[in-house]
């Protein structure tokens, strides 16, 4: 995706059913012309060939399996339809950043780093005047999927809004043009989406790091509590754990979960058996508690058994920047998005909460093309209509 000098009719429908508000657009499949991955991706239903169906009793709303090392997309359910993602959104936080910034850097937490977590946030424990090391705060993330380190490392990174448009910017690199991102933590925002499809691109992408790979395997870490002092913190993914009454997935590695009560659980999981590693993506079952983790462990289940037949129904896309071809005809959406700025609500300095202020800061950077000036006056035309941009409420809790 690079430069173009108009808007194609595709890449105004894509803009556009990303600016939608979380209320209206969770409900909805990706509305893409042509879905990336492949074509069948884009039907509604389960998608399987030549292999026995799926698991009968899954109720999520979207999933999908997938070979990691292939990236063959063995079996999916709505791979597209795009979704509020809840902390799953991390794995692309870290894709984005976590190169940043070497492991062993110390850095002390101001009061300015955490004034910006959204309340209700999921929290590792962070405390201004207090120093962390970098694999600290990234254990805080994967672990506990504490908001508080998402938004010390982003201000880290230079602001919150930054971070989100980096962070835009590197899922239109990896092709997840289902994903709008607002808030770098993933908590619920109006916009904010994502789809079955893309959360696994992240993984996939993820996992070819071995920080992140590190990271999102471990199951314990002791974290600093002032002084001399620590206390240990255990991974909310309870396939790794076996928390909640839960069994350990044989062969899991990782990735991330996810939960708010708008978003419901998502979770994205990978294991490796008979030196085959097959991703998972669960998008809101209908039950809470362990229902996410049990049904990857079914998808997972049938993934190494009955899916060791099934042809592929789609592919995961590689990276613009790794050499892939653009699956998507409107070539300009990144660069009108680049354009019109991150959208959100983090001022520059990182101080702002989630919302609409990033879209103030943004209005210098949509006087670089006419695309996005015409853009950026669509989504404020939906915005009015809709009542504002406004965050949802949401609560953000450890799982």
């Amino acid at each position: 995706m690079r430069e173009c000098s108009r808007l194609s009719r595709r890449a105004v429908l894509g803009l556009t059913a990303a600016a939608l508000p979380l209320s209206t657009a969770t409900g909805a499949a990706a509305s893409t012309a042509i879905a990336i991955g492949g074509e069948r991706l884009a039907r509604p239903g389960v998608q399987v060939r030549g292999a026995s169906a799926p698991p009968r009793k899954l109720t999520a709303r979207a999933w999908l399996v997938a070979d990691c090392a292939s990236g063959e997309v063995l079996a999916s359910f709505d791979a597209h339809r795009r979704l509020a993602p809840a902390s799953t959104l991390k794995m692309l936080f870290a894709d984005t950043v976590l190169r940043k910034f070497d492991r062993a850097r110390r850095y002390k937490v101001t009061d300015a780093d955490l004034a910006d977590v959204p309340a209700g946030s999921s929290l590792v424990g962070i405390k201004p005047g207090i120093t962390y090391t970098v694999e600290q705060l990234w254990q805080g993330v994967f672990l506990r999927s504490g908001n508080d380190a998402v938004h010390v490392l982003s201000h880290m990174n230079g602001g919150l809004a930054r971070t989100v448009a980096e962070m835009q910017a590197r899922a239109d690199d990896l092709q997840a043009l289902d994903t709008h991102v607002v808030s770098p933590d993933g908590f619920d925002h109006k916009g904010q989406l994502s789809s079955a499809y893309d959360l696994t691109l992240f993984a996939r992408h993820g996992l070819k790091d071995a920080d992140f790979r590190g990271y999102c395997g471990t199951r314990t870490a002791d974290f600093p509590a002032g002084g001399k002092k620590t206390f240990q913190i255990q991974n909310t993914d309870r396939l790794l754990t076996g928390a909640w009454g839960l069994k350990t997935y044989d062969g899991l590695i990782g990735v991330k979960n996810g939960y708010t009560s708008h978003a419901g659980n998502t979770f994205t999981g990978a294991a490796t058996r008979g030196g085959r590693t097959l991703l998972v993506t669960v998008m809101h079952p209908e039950a809470g508690g362990n229902a996410v983790y049990e049904e990857t462990a079914a998808l997972l289940d049938w993934g190494f058994g009955h899916g060791r037949s099934a042809r592929p129904v789609g592919t995961l896309v590689t990276p613009l920047s790794e050499g892939g071809s653009s699956a998507d005809p409107a070539s300009g959406r990144k660069a009108v998005r680049a354009a019109a700025g991150a959208p959100g609500s983090m001022t520059a300095g990182g101080g702002g909460s989630a919302g609409p202020a990033v879209a103030a800061g943004a209005g210098a950077l949509a006087l670089l093309g006419a695309g996005a000036w015409v853009l950026r006056r669509r989504r404020t035309r939906t915005a009015a209509a809709e009542g504002g941009e406004g965050p949802q409420t949401g609560r953000e809790r450890r799982n």
